[in-house]
């Protein structure tokens, strides 16, 4: 095929120089090209021609990847979610349970704790002293006085003291579950009481 049109013109300001809108390159200079700006974007960070907002003004461009800066100084205070409670109302049979539950516990160390300090003191011979001291002070010609000793026996005091544990279990049993009820009738009055909870982090 062969060109009929002839010789075309040459326009003097398009053959040598940039096109309208185009930046002259630079002499020497190597590197991307950028398209020319309608508006100078300032700090020099840009994206496509515009700056991010709320990106600081850097010497970096968006077009690679963006290095984000640790925050120094900051420190987070952990929070403690707090929750107020009231306790509106007390069941008396739970709190019977609980009590009858307790001063059978409660019973049970007594009567350990009464053994184990009688068999301390008899170990210590306290019994023959004070009960010696004691029947030489009651005695006379005709008797012995009073024998501390076998009246202070091991058997005698569990007895004794297994009786007060009964009735500290009855007695501790009736107190709370009278005192669940008195809390019911108060807390219908004055709201109950108020309790604040606090979770740990």
């Amino acid at each position: 095929m062969t060109d009929t049109r002839g010789p075309q013109p040459q326009y003097e300001g398009y053959a040598t120089g940039p096109l309208p809108g185009e930046r002259e390159p630079a002499q020497g200079a190597t590197g991307p090209y950028h398209p020319p700006q309608a508006y100078q974007a300032p700090g020099g960070g840009t994206q496509g021609g515009q700056q991010r907002p709320g990106q600081p003004g850097g010497g970096g461009t968006l077009g690679g990847a963006a290095t984000r800066k640790p925050r120094t100084g900051a420190r987070t205070t952990p929070r403690t979610r707090k929750a107020r409670l009231r306790v509106a109302k007390a069941d008396p049979w739970s709190v019977m349970k609980v009590s009858f539950l307790l001063s059978i516990a409660l019973g049970i160390c007594t009567v350990v704790a009464a053994a184990v300090l009688w068999m301390v003191m008899d170990a210590m011979g306290v019994f023959s002293t004070v009960g010696g001291t004691i029947s030489e002070a009651t005695g006379s010609n005709e008797s012995n006085g009073f024998d501390l000793q076998s009246f202070l026996s091991l058997p005698r005091v569990l007895i004794f003291t297994s009786v007060i544990a009964v009735i500290d279990v009855v007695l501790a049993t009736a107190l709370a579950t009278l005192g669940a009820f008195i809390y019911n009738l108060s807390a219908g009055f004055v709201g109950g009481v108020e309790l604040t909870l606090a979770e740990d982090e």
